[in-house]
């Protein structure tokens, strides 16, 4: 009985060390990779310990890329930043906006307003690409950081978290900021704001590694390599046909994009698990 309930206390961490084991591999190939030379890698077998390229091949991905793409990966991970931070911020922004609007005032059609913008969420991106990128070339932002934030800043994810959340606001506490002659906006910046704290901070982490990954739009309206994202930097290396594929700066560049959102996880882990727990209930 006591060998039974050893074994059934052990299998369970046996199983965890082999998922870990199992995710954790190929990055740790891809770090291998990344600090030998391109003949090191192409060899069969590749090495399985750390070369003595760390330096020189970090160095060059940062600076220099690769001699088929002009662009380095510390100009990508800027815009890659630049166009993660501008999402995260402005979907916060105009959801925060949208959700008190459709709470905290009364007007003709708010029910339909909120599900007009709920049902979005049953059209998948590919749908509306073509006619978001009609009106973005229209609007001459091909090729700008505008063009690759702003299609993307309306969340009805975010809206729907938002104001589920406004709506276990109590009651009192707005009419009590209206008798103490508070505005509709001193409201929200002052009262409801710092009260959306861990929710904000939860949608932060979600929306900022959803812009991070952005492939798609990213591809469809740059053509100029200052204005490319890690995604699609990585995807240029690996598309010289009359170029060899120099792997170990591909690896480097691959290892640094997974940097930003695993520190934005890894610093925000308490306030994202509080604000979802804290929007559920």
């Amino acid at each position: 009985m006591t060998e039974h309930s050893r074994i059934r206390r052990i299998l369970p961490h046996v199983w965890l060390w082999l998922a870990i084991a199992v995710i954790v591999f190929p990055i740790f190939l891809v770090f291998i990779a990344s600090t030998h030379t391109n003949a090191d890698i192409l060899a069969a077998p590749m090495p399985l310990k750390p070369g003595s390229h760390f330096l020189e091949n970090y160095g060059r991905a940062l600076s220099e890329g690769t001699e088929n793409l002009g662009a380095s990966a510390w100009t990508m991970m800027k815009n890659s930043l630049i166009m993660a931070l501008g999402i995260a911020v402005g979907k916060i922004v105009v959801s925060l906006l949208a959700a008190y609007a459709i709470v905290f005032f009364k007007f003709p059609g708010r029910s339909f307003c909120f599900w007009a913008i709920f049902i979005t969420l049953m059209l998948p991106v590919e749908v509306r690409i073509m006619p978001t990128y009609k009106v973005i070339s229209d609007l001459g932002m091909l090729n700008s950081y505008a063009g690759l934030i702003l299609p993307m800043i309306v969340s009805a994810t975010a809206v729907f978290l938002f104001r589920q959340f406004f709506m276990s606001v109590p009651r009192e506490i707005a009419e009590a900021s209206q008798i103490d002659g508070a505005s509709p906006m001193a409201f929200f910046t002052e009262i409801l704001i710092p009260m959306t704290r861990t929710p904000i901070a939860a949608m932060f982490v979600i929306q900022f590694i959803y812009g991070w990954n952005q492939y798609l739009w990213p591809l469809l309206i740059t053509t100029k390599e200052k204005y490319y994202t890690l995604l699609i930097g990585i995807n240029r290396m690996l598309a010289g046909a009359d170029v060899l594929v120099e792997w170990q700066i591909v690896m480097a560049t691959t290892l640094l994009a997974m940097i930003p959102p695993v520190l934005v996880v890894v610093f925000m882990q308490k306030q994202f698990v509080a604000g979802m727990t804290d929007t559920e209930k």
